[in-house]
């Protein structure tokens, strides 16, 4: 990947766009795909239960988000780390992910 030169401004608009959905999204999986409890969830992920809930019915995290193939592999890499607690992933590589031009995208809104 193309380095480019980090700016408070455009992690803050990451972090505030894109992430939410992209959480969502994680949690999603961790209940279907790593068959946690919605409990057993929120406590990896230090929230509430009920936070998990809404992340799963959208009342978080929602928002039509157009996602690359490489960043949706980012979102199973973070479900991962959240299963085993060994992470590869950061903030850069989703920056970096999401400055490139989608080829072959999903949305994550259900």
């Amino acid at each position: 990947m193309t380095r480019h030169t980090c700016t408070l401004m455009h992690c803050d608009t990451m972090v505030r766009s894109l992430l939410p959905p992209m959480r969502a999204e994680m949690v999603s999986r961790l209940i279907q795909k790593h068959e946690l409890s919605q409990s057993d969830a929120a406590k990896r992920l230090g929230v509430s239960r009920a936070a998990v809930s809404q992340y799963l019915s959208r009342k978080r995290g929602a928002g039509e988000v157009e996602i690359s193939t490489e960043l949706d592999a980012i979102i199973d890499r973070w479900a991962l780390a959240v299963v085993t607690g060994v992470s590869d992933v950061n903030l850069c590589d989703v920056c970096q992910c999401a400055r490139k031009k989608p080829q072959n995208s999903d949305s994550l809104k259900k």
